[in-house]
Formats: C-alpha cells, structure tokens, sequence
C-alpha cells in the first residue's frame, strides 16, 4: 500500500503465490490501462496482476471436475485478489455432476475432464439460448498413478499390467508381470487394493481411453465415466482416491498429479515401448498433449488426445479438463465474470501457474483458440 499523489488513497491487493500455492488475500481496487481511478471493475484492469476485470461482479457459481480443484483454487483466489467485489464459488465434485448443473442453469460454467456427448450437447440447447455448450480445453496434466508399497519407492507398469491389476486379474504385488517390469525390486507377497472414483468422473473416462487405447486385449471396458471394471475399492473424488491411497499399505490409485505431489504419494513409470519408461511429470504431460487435435467444430474445441504416444519423454495417461459454456446464450447477470474470468485462466498469468501446481499448460496454438473463443462469448 502506498500514499499517492494528490492525496490518493489507493487499497490494492496482491495475491502472494508461494510454491505451496498459498495466496495471501487483501481488499483491493483497480486501476484502467491509463492509471485512471474508478469505483469498481468496469472495463479496466487490476493495477495488482494485470487482470482484465472488465465488468466482473458479483458471484459466479461454478462446478465439476476435482482433477482441476488445486488449479481452480490458485486460480480463484489470485482473480479475486485482482477483481474487487466478485467471487468465485468452484465447487469440486466431478465431470458428471458438473455437466448436469450447468445443463440445469445453476453455474455460470462447469469443468470436465471429458468433452460434451452429443445428448450433453443437445441438454445444453435448453439452457444456452440460442446457442449450445462449448469445451473449452483449459488445464492439461497426467493422470497419475499413485500407489503405496512399503519398502519400494520406484515402479514401472505397462499399459496390460495395469489393465490388470485394475480388472483384478492381477492380485499380487510380486506377480511375474510386475516383476519382469522390476528387475531387482524386492517385490512383497502382498495382496493389491485398487482404488478407484466412486462417482461419474472424467478422470475415469480418460484412464478407461488409454487403457483400451493402449492394451485392448486386457481391457474390454467402453471408456465411461462411470467406473466399469468389478471389484476394487471407491473413494469420492481425486482427493479420495489420493486420500486411501497414502493410508493403505499395498494400494494402488489413479488422480491427477497435483494430488500425488502435495501428499508425497509415489507415482508409477509407464513403460511406453520407447528406450525408457516415462514419468509422470508436467513436462513429459505437455509433449503428449502438443499432439492433439482439434475434432470440435465451429467454436466447440474438444480435442482428440493419442494415449498410445511411444514418443520420446512422453506421458501417455493425460487428461485435459475442458471448461464449458454456452457459445450464445450465457447468463447475462454473469456473462462479463465468465469472460473476465476465463480470460485470466488462459491468459499468460493463469497458464503459467499450471506447472508451478503440477499440471500441464495448453499448447500456445490451442489456447490461442481458446482466447479467440472466449472473446466471442455472447
């Protein structure tokens, strides 16, 4: 805080990002592109970070995707400490339970680890007058896949082994498949507890698309939210899962990285068929993601992702969580929120966070899309 001149009092607010992600919060104001003064948000630009804050006011509910929590709550609280008077409520639940309540009118946007289906689109006409619900690919990452196995800390898996375990076909840790990936690991004769979401969750869908991408012959599962394969062990959430999986001795789990890195949970090394197995790192997530397509059409910007990657370096487990709205047709009490908002989130500023939380930014071509779209939100 400082005294400017002319007898200036100006209360500004500086979101304080530590490496754990910590931001410290204080009242704030806002300053235009000129340094002119104004009472409130509309159309300038927090003096604080740079943030367009445009019209921004009020509250903006918002839902879905856990995989996205720990981004979305960096993400919220620096906004926030930019934007005067607004507030970001994301709730974390899943993919699913997201879709459903921006379908049914209750959030300005939801998140998704899965792109729209065709009926999730047409749902979407109801409530976008005018217009239909868009993906917005946001946050990139790898699906992690954590596990806890007293007296080993390093762990190669395949995409059959891991089809396996996670089908139950495979129940011991010292089984000869998990052994001939671990040459000279003191592998226990220990049952394995796998763990998977309880809920409709991208995060499923997207391990389901790599695992019968990558091992069809060992998993027969359609890619589905819900999770598909008999046996194991639900948890609720990301954080759940990641939750069972730091408890339980001889566990085994998928969440997104972010998950594994601020619990210290060991992560497993997915041995591609390339020269060496890959780990889960938001670098190796990002060259498996600069890949992808584009299959959306018009301002629809799902993409369409290859989970069998033997690229050098490459991550083949990831995820991109889509942020979706109303191409036409948003909410006019919250529409500017959005915009502003969504603006930050892919801007320079919000993607550089991504990797400083573990995840993966989007690709500069990609998101070049997705700032193009943004703007064009009605």
């Amino acid at each position: 805080m400082k005294l400017q001149r002319k007898n200036r009092l100006r209360a500004t607010a500086l979101g304080a990002l530590a490496v754990s992600g910590a931001l410290v919060l204080t009242a704030c104001g806002s300053d235009d592109n000129s340094g002119g003064s104004t009472g409130g948000n509309g159309g300038k630009t927090s003096a604080a970070s740079n943030i367009k804050c445009d019209d921004a006011k009020g509250q903006l509910p918002a839902s879905g995707s856990s995989a996205q929590k720990n981004a979305m709550d960096l993400w919220a609280k620096n906004y926030m400490a930019g934007c005067s008077g607004v507030e970001i409520n994301y709730k974390s639940s899943s993919s699913g339970e997201g879709i459903v309540a921006f379908n049914q009118g209750t959030v300005g946007f939801a998140g998704s680890d899965s792109a729209l289906k065709p009926e999730e689109v047409a749902d979407s006409k109801k409530i976008c007058k005018g217009g239909q619900g868009i993906n917005l690919p946001m946050v990139g990452g790898p699906i992690a896949i954590g596990f806890h196995l007293e007296g080993v800390d390093s762990l190669t898996l395949d995409a059959p082994t891991l089809a396996k375990i996670f089908d139950g076909k495979i129940k011991k840790w010292n089984d000869p498949a998990i052994a001939k990936l671990n040459s000279g690991a003191k592998l226990p004769d220990k049952a394995i507890q796998a763990f998977h979401r309880s809920e409709d969750s991208g995060t499923t869908q997207n391990l389901g698309k790599y695992l019968g991408a990558a091992a069809p012959s060992d998993w027969k599962y359609e890619a589905e939210k819900k999770w598909p394969a008999p046996g194991g062990q639900a948890a609720s959430g990301s954080s759940g899962v990641a939750a069972q999986v730091k408890q339980v001795d001889g566990s085994i789990g998928y969440f997104e990285l972010s998950y594994a890195t601020s619990q210290s949970i060991s992560t497993v090394d997915i041995n591609t068929g390339g020269a060496t197995p890959v780990k889960a790192t938001p670098e190796n997530a990002s060259k498996a993601i600069a890949a992808a397509k584009i299959k959306g059409t018009g301002k629809d910007l799902a993409l369409d992702l290859d989970y069998t990657t033997k690229a050098e370096g490459a991550y083949p487990i990831v995820l991109v969580t889509y942020e979706i709205v109303c191409d036409k047709g948003n909410k006019a009490e919250t529409l500017s929120t959005v915009k502003s908002f969504l603006n930050y989130t892919a801007g320079d500023e919000g993607q550089k966070l991504l990797t400083e939380a573990g995840y993966a930014p989007i690709p500069t071509e990609i998101n070049s899309k997705v700032r193009e779209t943004i703007a064009s939100l009605s």
